[in-house]
């Protein structure tokens, strides 16, 4: 297991002069010994290119890899030591699954005796205990990536085990199995494990702390509450959640807060100018008439989901999701409504970014 520093960008074209011309935007990140982490974000964002920056499959166009404080930009994946898991089952078809599981260990020539227990480890962890004598050729495709995954995790002595997009093949519940039970396999072995994916709930529910990435840019990197909580981009605001958080233009102009035509008095001292508020749907409340903190709105939509009413109200010509309370009675659409948009759980941004 080792500590891993970046400090790198990468440009898949010669000589790049703006933003676009990067699969990475010039960063600085560490993912320490033993950390779970994801990367999370749409497709194209960097993902896979970071990933295989970190494994040694691609060499940055600038800057360093470090693992433990040494320099390991050129290096190859073998020296590096590092465990990758593809997004598609890489295995023998020949083998049976205790001999694939085994495969990396007799590589490097590990005892026999040693093999056997740590391929039982695994194998126990992954429940395939009792399909070790089982040919992989005629497993079913669910199977055959638990395989993938095994082989990544049976060398202990990994500086870290990257996964790309490991449960695309995978059937819905048994992802949320195998999510489970590599949060499990993490606590026991203390790996360091770096995480790719675009699922947000793969990424929140695996990880400790989650880096979320746009454009070639890393634009937070916290644990699932503060990513909920306090987005630091309004990217991430709409991209966390289900529905994402709601973003309505502002203008604050000598401390009083233009909010879809209606004054209100901010929360807390802001920047002078436009800025955006951004309130999860989760968060907002129907209030009486020119209540403080409240702009006035008309029902267009009302959604029964089963466990609650989702409604979709317009503000200012912004739609805004809102998630009605068990107390609050249920309007009927074309109704005005008001609905308190400044609260402690409101989000300030200037420029896309959070104000601190």
């Amino acid at each position: 297991m080792a500590r891993i520093d970046l400090d790198l960008a990468h440009a898949y074209r010669p000589n790049p002069t703006q933003d676009s011309d990067y699969a990475l935007l010039p960063l600085q990140m560490s993912f320490r010994d033993g950390g779970a982490y994801a990367l999370l974000g749409p497709s194209g964002c960097g993902k896979t290119t970071m990933l295989n920056i970190i494994s040694g499959l691609l060499v940055p166009s600038q800057g360093t890899v470090k693992f433990d404080g040494r320099d390991m930009t050129r290096a190859t994946p073998q020296e590096r030591n590092i465990a990758q898991v593809f997004q598609f089952p890489v295995i023998y078809d020949t083998m049976t699954v205790a001999e694939n599981l085994a495969f990396p260990l007799r590589n490097r020539k590990v005892p026999e005796a040693q093999i056997r227990k740590r391929v039982g480890e695994i194998a126990e962890m992954l429940d395939m205990s009792g399909q070790l004598n089982q040919r992989a050729a005629g497993l079913a495709a669910d199977a055959k990536q638990k395989i993938s995954l095994g082989r990544g995790l049976v060398r202990s002595d990994v500086s870290a085990v990257l996964f790309d997009e490991p449960l695309t093949v995978i059937d819905p519940h048994l992802k949320w199995q195998l999510r489970r039970k590599l949060k499990q396999i993490h606590r026991e072995l203390k790996l360091t494990l770096i995480y790719v994916t675009h699922d947000q709930v793969e990424a929140l529910t695996f990880a400790e702390e989650v880096v979320v990435m746009t454009r070639g840019k890393a634009v937070q990197v916290g644990s699932a509450e503060a990513l909920f909580e306090r987005p630091a981009h309004t990217f991430v605001g709409h991209f966390i959640g289900s529905p994402g958080m709601n973003f309505l233009a502002a203008q604050n102009t000598g401390g009083t807060l233009e909010v879809a035509g209606t004054p209100l008095v901010p929360t807390r001292e802001l920047p002078q100018g436009p800025l955006k508020i951004g309130i999860r749907p989760e968060y907002l409340r129907l209030s009486s008439a020119g209540a403080s903190g409240a702009v006035p709105a008309v029902v267009r939509q009302v959604q029964d989901v089963g466990t609650h009413l989702m409604l979709g109200v317009e503000a200012g010509g912004s739609v805004l999701k809102v998630r009605l309370h068990s107390d609050d009675p249920p309007p009927a659409v074309g109704d005005t409504v008001w609905v308190r948009v400044l609260d402690a759980h409101t989000c300030y941004y200037k420029d896309e970014e959070l104000v601190a």
